[in-house]
């Protein structure tokens, strides 16, 4: 209280107003009612009024006038005022001012005659009083109170004892026992029991005891017994007393309280006759004791639990069991009652919560109710509890239950009748049951019950008023839950029931709460308490025993008592059967088959226990060798997959897991994710197909169900579902596909980090193949309107979300069919027309409105450049059609069909089968024929739509704005490459593209360039996949090398197919010009050098890659050319060169690298069975050139033109590819090069015509009739001698050098012996000189310039490279390359064009030359032509002094037949040694310009080497004189038809 102070004010003006005041202000404080603190203000008042009129400052009548006026305001008014003067007596005793003591008697003195004397006598001092004249002297008033205190508290009264006389006490026994049912009160016993006290003069407090002892023993009698001592009571603590003695009694050993003690000192607790604190201290056991023994319990329960996991030796065995036997002994001797937990019993039956809470609060948790009878009686008070609330809401339907009667107390807890009374008493009292609930097992479903009926009314009420009180009932149910149910469930024996129940509720709550509450419950409750760790010791030791005998033989067995043991203690089990499957993964399938008998709520906990055994820190995800993910991590994902299929189990808190580690940027939980889908939907992603499982694929999902996948997926419709309809419920579809779609960067760049090579590709291809099943699932699952509401346009997907376009082309296309599907189905229910060109139309139109957008957001993913070689018409076509759209598996359909008519004649044909079985089967297999027919028919119907469709809109597909090349280039950039290593079906989709591109006969596309283009740059692509897209590249090149190899069997179809197609044209100038001249197409046997070339190409790549040691290149081309091997090698030589390789790599890698050995020898060995399907390269191609009519070129290709044939170079091309890879090395791009220097199409790109053979070859042999001449000079003025035997010796000699030039030159014609380097030198450096002079004549500065420009830039860096692919692949060329490359180097270095780069994304600038340079260009070429003369006379020269030199000898026939041998012993095995020292290097970017120098000067040296001692005999394969003369007729012609072109081109 604070003291109150009278105003200033009132004092100055009493008077008038302070007096008025002072008595307002007594009669408020009167009026409060504050549980006693208004009598401390009114004394506090009085206090201030009396002090004022001590200290002087009011008057004393006045002050006396306003006291006796306040009186009557309370009764105890005198008493209060007495307390007053008290404390002012003591206080002005103390002071030596003796006027302020003056005024303080004065004060009293006036209030005597309402202020009655007994009060002051009682309260003042004794010398106040005398003042006062109240007493006579103070000293004898001191000595009477002594006497009186004397007599009260040390004399003692002489009572009668039960001993002494008893009569008294009998009379008192009788009296309490007689029969209380006529209308006897307390109070008329209470009246004889004084009477008995007085008479018989009987002690007070014996009477007391009594008293307890009779309502003991007739503990029936509350009402009686409590009444009549709350009357006969004097003073509580006298009562605590006598009942303390009591039980002090019993707390001997093998001493028992009675229950009737605890009862009634539970009734007098209950009525507050007594105080708790006051009986708790005579209770026993203390508190310390009892928390010694609860931590004595902990210890030995873990102890017992380290037992069970610890292997024991027999020895220690029979130690043990001796302790454990002494220990029961010492337990056998009983100890005392606990009085405390005798004494909560009681309270807790008569329903006393507060008091019994109290004492609960005083112990460690649990103890009290660990105790059997305490929790059963808490339990039954609970029971009255809830029983109204739960015949309310919680009973089903249908349930009796047994009705509760609630409790004749009145002041036990009041019964809950809503969800929030609950808060009031019964949460508390659950929460002290904690896991002893187990005991009453009908509590405890009865508390679940009333948790469903509050879910259900919290999740159907949305009211926001009572939002607040339903949450925080909500987070009580759910602490409920967590501290008592599911404890309770690990104590409970095997009861299935209550498991089945738990779930009911648990399933209403999400997933997150639930999987806390499974946290909960597995990693801490079980630490909590003596039992839970004994029954988790035990759990443990059982789950060991049933593990260690599962077999797939005794499942059945096994799975009951996993059952058993897992309806109370999932967590515990499930956790130990985890970490065994993560050690041993053959346990998967038995430990799936044995979940069986698992209830629902098992089944969720099993889900929580797999996403915590993934999510565990403490484990690797990566194997030590930082290559491959841990068997760990891989075998739960398989059992993950497995479960979920076959059991009901929620899957969003799995797929929420994958989700949140995706956006962690970790991918390697994807692996779950693809193993879930897998075995749910059925869906396989694998790069393993096989062509007929590929093709089936490429149906519709009939046919994909039945013939597309490995595994059966007939039993996958509920599983699908289910994972259907978790991924919409928690919107998981499209954030998956996102995540997933940005992860694939995501390994590379931000998760790669220091991750091994190989482990980062097997990640980014787990992420894409995901993506790709993922997609797949969605596509095939999800209704129309589903996929359309969740997945946004194609360029929010690409510019907001950042998805790779190939992923976003992924996802958008089923909308796009769906879209156009629905549209078209209108179309065709406005307009009612079944004519076949109508609906056509219609389906067109249909393409046309949803398409059309797609058009217009496609824009914006590419720079604007992009577009002016493609039109995004073409750009969203090709991304968003697939197989289904351009043709149909008949073939597939008709295998599928056929096998079904199988198994119904084999089911016909079996009389084991039952009738009715017969017949269903029958059914099934028919029904299934007709859905698989129909499909057919319907997939025809929209192949030819589509075809009609693309017909009309390919005239508008590619632009004419730029060159076919840079066409191409955009094309292979933006469209092939990416989609072809995207998935399977994609690889043959795109390669199937290209074809029907090529078919449609569509304007500007080049398809002889395209091809050229994808088989002659392979190296960077293959180098850059990693293993899984190295599957997809290798099916995409071998559907592309079908489509050739088709056109190069056989010349009806090369004819029927490529001839006067637009693909097929051999003028590649820019589009946009055309100078009317009659345009020249490929023949047949040009584009079968082409093929070779091609061949050749894919040779010198594959080579070059396994030479490289590096681990991606080795694996990559290995499967590339394992996946093409039904189409390539073909040409004999080219496949021992590879098998030589290939040899190699098994005998370095057998020990280093055993994947790379193992690819190597599978490849080794398939190669060797498909030698006898490889040609002798003559075979493949014609090696001599056609012979063609010397027409003139100007007649041929009109004015200013000068053409030449592709095949006529397309051996040079060879070696301008592998320039073109030098330039790629120099470079290191990442994309594909698009120069004519590098392009596979160099001889076609760089001619305008077909009609030049001739010209070349007269050139060819000017030249050596002028070498021929020149020797012919030289050879006379070496010769010494002039007498008539040296003359006829030297005629001698030149008719046998004649002779030798004829064969030299019909050698260099044939097959073998032909130098083709130099001879495809002659023809194209011959054929850039006369184009130049054609240019300059015409003043035509358009692209067909450009090309001369570089294809005489690629003749000039193809030297080096020539001699080692030739050396590795081919015939040995002449020794005189060694001096040609040298200069055409120095030729090089002049050369200002760049290297090109292996970029496709790099466009091509056309250079527009004047008529100056070409003029120059044409001298520089003359000048190189005299150079190249001059060589090869030198060369030949040489070649008859070694001829002269070996006729000499006398051994010459020997030495020629060891060099034949040698020769051929060369052909096979100098591959090996040469084409590994010159094959382009991918690691040494560094001076490109200078090592290509090296390389082309070490490379002709070495040739020139291994040529010399050819030379000296006759190439080892001597001519008949048939062929010589064949040779001799040919030369002639050849030489004719030069001199007549030469009259043509002066």
């Amino acid at each position: 209280m604070a003291t109150l102070i009278l105003s200033g004010e009132w004092i100055k003006n009493w008077e008038k107003s302070g007096k008025h005041e002072f008595i307002q202000l007594c009669k408020d404080l009167t009026e409060k009612t504050d549980h006693g603190s208004e009598i401390r203000d009114i004394q506090a008042a009085l206090y201030e009024l009396c002090w004022q009129v001590v200290q002087g400052n009011l008057k004393l009548d006045v002050v006396a006038s306003v006291l006796g006026d306040m009186m009557e305001l309370r009764d105890d008014m005198p008493s209060i005022l007495a307390d007053v003067f008290s404390i002012l007596d003591l206080e002005t005793v103390a002071l030596e001012d003796k006027n302020k003591r003056d005024h303080y008697t004065q004060l009293v003195g006036a209030c005597l005659f309402f202020v009655p004397e007994a009060i002051l006598k009682e309260r003042l001092d004794p010398e106040t009083l005398e003042s006062l004249g109240l007493i006579k002297q103070a000293h004898q008033f001191n000595q009477k109170i002594v006497k009186i205190k004397t007599k009260l508290f040390y004399k003692q009264q002489k009572f009668n004892l039960l001993r002494e006389e008893n009569e008294g006490y009998a009379k008192l026994i009788t009296e309490l026992g007689q029969d209380l049912s006529n209308n006897i009160t307390s109070h008329l016993v209470l009246e004889s029991i004084k009477s008995l006290i007085g008479c018989f003069n009987l002690d007070p407090n014996r009477v007391l005891d009594i008293i307890l002892e009779v309502y003991e023993s007739r503990s029936d009698q509350d009402e009686f017994f409590l009444s009549l001592i709350k009357s006969y009571m004097c003073e509580p603590l006298t009562l605590c007393h006598i009942l303390g003695f009591k039980f002090k009694f019993y707390q001997e050993p093998n001493e028992e309280t009675p229950k009737s003690l605890y009862h009634i000192a539970a009734a007098l607790l209950h009525h507050n006759l007594i105080e708790l604190e006051d009986l708790y201290v005579h209770l026993m056991p203390l508190d310390v004791t009892i928390i010694e023994e609860h931590k004595r319990d902990i210890s030995e329960a873990k102890q017992i639990a380290r037992k069970l996991v610890m292997v024991v030796l027999p020895s220690e065995k029979s130690e043990d069991k001796e302790k454990e036997k002494e220990k029961e002994e010492e337990k056998n001797e009983k100890p005392p009652d606990n009085q405390k937990l005798g004494l909560l019993e009681a309270l807790l039956r008569i329903g006393d919560w507060q008091h019994a809470q109290s004492i609960m609060d005083q112990m460690p948790s649990f103890y009290a109710t660990s105790h059997k009878a305490i929790a059963l009686a808490l339990c039954q008070l609970v029971h009255l509890t809830v029983e109204p609330l739960y015949r309310r809401a919680g009973v089903p339907k249908g349930a009796r239950g047994c009705i509760m009667h609630p409790l004749k107390n009145k002041r036990a807890p009041q019964p809950a009748e809503n969800f929030e009374d609950l808060r009031r008493d019964t949460f508390s009292m659950l929460c002290y049951l904690g896991p002893h609930l187990s005991h009453d097992p009908v509590l405890f479903a009865k508390v679940v019950r009333l948790g469903k009926a509050f879910m259900k009314e919290y999740q159907s009420d949305g009211r926001l008023d009572v939002k607040e009180k339903m949450d925080t009932l909500l987070s009580c149910f759910l602490s409920i839950a967590d501290h008592v149910l599911l404890p309770s469930l690990s104590l409970m024996d095997c009861n299935a029931c209550m498991s089945e129940e738990l779930w009911g509720l648990f399933k209403l709550f999400p997933y997150q709460h639930r999987y806390r509450l499974y946290g909960q419950w597995k990693n801490e409750t079980y630490s909590s308490h003596p039992l839970l760790v004994k029954v988790k010791a035990q759990t443990v030791e059982r789950a060991k025993y049933i593990m260690k005998r599962l077999t797939k033989e005794n499942v059945k067995q096994s799975g009951r008592q996993i059952g058993k043991l897992s309806h109370s203690n999932p967590t515990i089990l499930f956790d130990y059967m985890l970490s065994q499957i993560q050690w041993y993964d053959n346990l998967i399938v038995p430990v799936v088959d044995s979940l069986k008998y698992l209830t629902s709520l098992n089944y969720d906990v099993l889900a929580y226990c797999i996403i915590e055994a993934l999510a565990n820190p403490e484990k690797e995800k990566m194997k030590h060798d930082d290559t491959t993910i841990s068997s760990w991590l891989q075998s739960l994902a398989s059992l993950c997959g497995s479960v979920f299929r076959k059991y009901p189990i929620e899957l969003a808190g799995l797929l929420q897991y994958v989700t949140n580690q995706l956006k962690a940027g970790k991918s390697f939980d994807l692996l779950i994710l693809k193993e879930v889908v897998q075995k749910m939907a059925g869906i396989e992603i694998t790069d393993e197909m096989t062509s007929e499982q590929l093709e089936a694929m490429t149906g519709g999902e009939q046919l994909k169900a039945e013939g597309g996948y490995f595994g059966q997926i007939r039993n996958t419709k509920k599983s699908s579902q289910r994972l259907k309809d978790a991924l919409l419920d928690h919107e998981l579809a499209l954030p998956l596909c996102l995540l997933m779609a940005q992860q694939r960067n995501g390994v590379v760049f931000l998760e790669g980090g220091e991750k091994h090579l190989k482990l980062v590709g097997h990640l980014y291809d787990q992420c894409h193949d995901t993506l790709v099943q993922f997609g797949g699932f969605l596509a095939s699952n999800l209704s129309t309107e589903d996929y359309i509401r969740r997945v946004p346009s194609i360029d929010v997907l690409c510019n907001q979300f950042h998805t790779p376009h190939d992923a976003a082309f992924f996802l958008s296309r089923p909308m796009y069919a769906h879209q156009i599907l629905s549209k078209y189905d209108e179309l065709k229910k406005a307009e009612k027309g079944n004519r076949q060109q109508q609906k056509v139309h219609k389906y067109v139109a249909a393409c046309e409105q949803v398409m059309t957008p797609v058009h217009e957001a496609v824009v914006s993913l590419h720079p604007a450049r992009v577009w002016d070689d493609l039109r995004p018409q073409f750009y969203a076509t090709f991304w968003s059609l697939t197989m289904y759209d351009l043709a149909v598996p008949h073939a597939a359909y008709e295998r599928e069909v056929n096998k079904l008519k199988t198994q119904i004649k084999a089911i016909e044909e079996n009389p084991e089968i039952p009738l009715n079985k017969k017949k269903k089967e029958r059914e099934r297999c028919t029904a299934l024929q007709e859905k698989l027919q129909e499909e057919e028919k319907k997939q025809l119907e929209h192949v030819q739509r589509v075809l009609h469709r693309l017909k009309l809109e390919k005239d508008n597909w590619l632009l004419a704005k730029s060159t076919k090349n840079e066409t191409i280039t955009k094309f292979l950039q933006l469209c092939l490459f990416p989609r072809c290593i995207f998935s399977s079906i994609d690889a043959v989709y795109c390669a199937r593209f290209v074809e029907l591109v090529h078919q449609q006969k569509t304007p500007n596309f080049c398809t002889l360039l395209c091809y050229d283009r994808v088989f002659s740059a392979i190296i960077y692509t293959v180098a850059s996949c990693t293993e899984n897209e190295s599957h997809r590249y290798g099916r995409f090149l071998c559907c592309m090398l079908e489509t050739v190899t088709r056109w190069h069997s056989d010349r009806t179809i090369y004819e029927k197919e490529c001839v006067n197609y637009p693909g097929f044209l051999t003028i590649f100038r820019a589009t946009g010009f055309d100078g009317g001249n009659k345009v020249d197409q490929l023949d047949y046997e040009n584009f079968r050098h082409v093929v070779h070339k091609w061949h050749y190409m894919l040779t010198k790549a594959s080579v070059h890659c396994l030479e490289t040691g590096d681990y991606t290149h080795i694996r990559n081309i290995l499967i590339v050319l394992t996946k093409i091997l039904p189409c390539y090698p073909k040409v004999l030589n080219l496949g021992q060169a590879l098998e030589c390789r290939v040899h190699k790599i098994c005998l370095e890698e057998k020990d280093k690298r055993p994947d790379l050995y193992a690819l190597a020898m599978g490849y080794s060995g398939r190669l060797k069975s498909q030698k006898v399907h490889m040609v002798p390269e003559n075979e493949f191609h014609h090696k001599e050139q056609p012979a063609r009519s010397a027409t003139p070129a100007n007649q041929q290709n009109g004015p200013g033109n000068t053409g030449k044939p592709a095949s006529s170079t397309s051996k040079t091309e060879e070696g301008t590819s592998e320039d073109a890879d030098r330039g790629k090395d120099k470079s290191q791009g990442s994309t594909k090069p698009v120069n004519k220097a590098n392009s596979a199409a160099a001889k076609v790109t760089t001619s305008n015509g077909n009609s030049a053979l001739n010209s070349t070859k007269a050139f060819k042999d000017r030249d050596e009739k002028e070498k021929s001449g020149k020797e012919k000079k030289e050879k006379k003025e070496k010769t010494p001698g002039s007498t008539p035997e040296m003359k006829a010796e030297n005629r001698r000699e030149k008719q046998r050098d004649d002779r030798a030039g004829k064969e030299e030159r019909a050698a260099r014609e044939g097959k073998e012996k032909t130098p083709k380097a130099d001879r495809e030198k002659a023809k194209a450096e011959d054929k850039g000189s006369k184009d130049d002079k054609a240019k300059a004549g015409n003043g035509e500065p358009m692209e067909p310039t450009r090309e001369r420009d570089t294809i005489k830039e690629s003749k000039s860096k193809e030297k080096g490279d020539r001699s080692a692919v030739a050396g590795s692949l081919k015939s040995p060329v002449p020794r005189s390359e060694s001096a040609e490359s040298e200069r055409d180097h120095k030729r090089r270095k002049l050369d200002t064009h760049s290297s090109p780069s292996h970029s496709s994304s790099v466009k091509h600038h056309v250079n527009y030359n004047s008529v100056d340079r070409s003029k120059s260009r044409e001298r520089e070429v003359e000048k190189k032509d005299l150079e190249n003369t001059q060589a090869r006379s030198k060369e030949k020269k040489e070649e008859k002094d070694r001829k002269d030199r070996k006729r000499d000898h006398t051994v010459n026939d020997r030495e020629t037949s060891q060099e034949s041998k040698r020769r051929k012993d060369e052909n096979g095995t100098n591959s090996s040694k040469n084409s590994k020292s010159t094959s382009p290097s991918c690691d040494s970017p560094l001076s490109a310009e200078k090592e290509k120098t090296k390389r082309s000067k070490s490379s002709s040296k070495e040739k020139a080497e291994s040529v010399k001692p050819e030379r000296t005999s006759s190439g080892g394969k001597k001519e008949s004189r048939h062929d010589k003369e064949k040779s001799e007729k040919k030369e002639k012609r050849d030489s004719s038809g030069g001199k007549e072109e030469k009259k043509q081109y002066p």
